[in-house]
């Protein structure tokens, strides 16, 4: 059976972290005993941390990881790392503020040994147009820098193939802040089997939103210098 570890980041979600393991865990779960449910918490200043201790003392498939705070790149990027030394056949990735839905989860499992990646895009989107206005700058940033087409690059829903995800994930920088969104540059560039999904994309369901517009913008500076940097290597 495959074996299936499902990696979720977070930060100051004492609120809804709950609530998020009580809709996930049965996912996990459903694909096996050997599979595991990553939650890795980047340097919370809040109760997110031992509220997770506390629920991975009730849930054997449950791994709780602490870090110091660097950001969601890194972090997942070390989730994801983790996952590949634990001998995981398969990754997934979403997001610990509640805006997936994880009985879209299914769908993408049964499809999961057909692609080498199945990222969900967000159709239908509930968070806000400086969000949507940022994810289409993006798509116009990523054509011009790395000339392809990605229909979305950074969407926290997305199945790996360990295997393949272990023979590119050395392209990413250890402490690169877009790791998703480097991770689907490579994939479409280098041909790999991916698929874009439609998924329903929720409000936040808890917790403060760290990202602003004036955070946004600074990100988005340094990135182009990045993927100029990085169309190089990749």
């Amino acid at each position: 059976m495959d074996k299936l570890y499902m990696v979720i980041p977070a930060y100051n979600e004492e609120e809804s972290i709950r609530n998020v393991i009580d809709e996930w865990y049965p996912m996990v779960v459903m694909t096996g005993e050997e599979s595991r449910l990553l939650i890795i918490d980047d340097g919370s200043k809040d109760g997110t941390l031992e509220v997770l201790r506390k629920e991975a003392e009730k849930r054997s498939q449950l791994i709780v990881k602490h870090k110091e705070n660097s950001g969601h790149g890194p972090t997942i990027l070390a989730g994801y790392r983790y996952a590949l030394k634990e001998g995981a056949d398969y990754i997934f990735q979403t997001d610990s503020d509640g805006q997936t839905r994880p009985e879209e989860f299914p769908a993408f499992w049964r499809c999961r040994r057909h692609y080498d990646m199945i990222v969900g895009y967000r159709n239908h989107r509930q968070d806000g147009w400086s969000r949507i206005f940022v994810t289409k700058v993006l798509k116009a940033v990523i054509f011009f820098c790395f000339h392809c087409v990605v229909t979305d690059a950074n969407t926290p829903f997305r199945l790996m193939k360990a295997e393949t995800l272990e023979k590119e994930i050395h392209l990413v920088p250890k402490n690169y802040f877009l790791t998703n969104v480097l991770i689907t540059v490579i994939y479409t560039k280098h041909k790999r089997l991916l698929k874009f999904v439609p998924i329903t994309f929720r409000p936040r369901q808890g917790g403060v939103n760290s990202i602003n517009m004036k955070r946004i913008f600074r990100i988005g500076k340094n990135a182009l210098g990045d993927f100029v940097r990085l169309n190089r290597k990749i």
